[in-house]
């Protein structure tokens, strides 16, 4: 039996998604939960197997629920299901640790094969989210990182703070800053952390 939790803030959504399991002798809706924060609460109360979950709500969203959830529960798999498919809604739902993402617009035969693959550990994806990550994989390259911003990146992984980058080059904190905007805007990354990470993962780091 796949015990199920059901997180969306719109009461209406979480009538329709349990009426849609009812009749599914293998799928049990175990609860439901308006918001991300209660989600985590209920998930772990109630030892489900899959988190149905939307992303934009009230008090926690979708991706922080998700990020949290990976990080206490791992064994607890979610199935994002939400009305948005753009970039900044799927990219970071797949990287929270999202096992699968489905719009809200799919057929109840496709939501039930989704929850059973989640069950299985098996990715799940709407065929326009799938669109979405080829056009992201084959993306060209972005420009090549210019002298100046590798040495910006080698002093940011060494943990220099933007002052000290700045003392150290001769330089303005408003120029690592720059600096700093283009090397995210190159590697395709948000933060410090992860432009670290992305610059050891490309060689750029020793």
């Amino acid at each position: 039996m796949i015990r199920l939790l059901i997180v969306d803030d719109h009461p209406i959504v979480r009538d329709g998604l349990r009426a849609a399991f009812e009749a599914e002798p293998d799928i049990h809706v175990a609860g439901e939960a308006a918001n991300g924060r209660e989600g985590i609460d209920r998930a772990a109360v109630l030892d489900v197997d899959i988190v149905l979950m939307d992303l934009r709500m009230p008090e926690m969203d979708g991706v922080s629920a998700i990020t949290a959830l990976r990080r206490s529960h791992p064994h607890i798999k979610t199935l994002v299901l939400t009305t948005f498919d753009g970039d900044s809604d799927v990219l970071p739902a797949i990287e929270a640790g999202a096992t699968g993402y489905l719009l809200k617009d799919a057929p109840t035969d496709e939501l039930l094969r989704a929850v059973r693959a989640a069950a299985a550990g098996e990715p799940v994806l709407s065929p326009s989210v799938a669109g979405r990550l080829m056009g992201q994989v084959r993306r060209p390259v972005k420009a090549a990182l210019t002298d100046r911003e590798l040495q910006v990146l080698a002093l940011v992984a060494d943990g220099a703070s933007n002052r000290q980058a700045a003392a150290k080059l001769f330089i303005s904190e408003a120029s690592i800053k720059t600096h700093l905007l283009h090397i995210y805007d190159k590697l395709g990354v948000r933060d410090r952390a992860a432009a670290v990470g992305e610059g050891y993962r490309r060689g750029l780091l020793k």
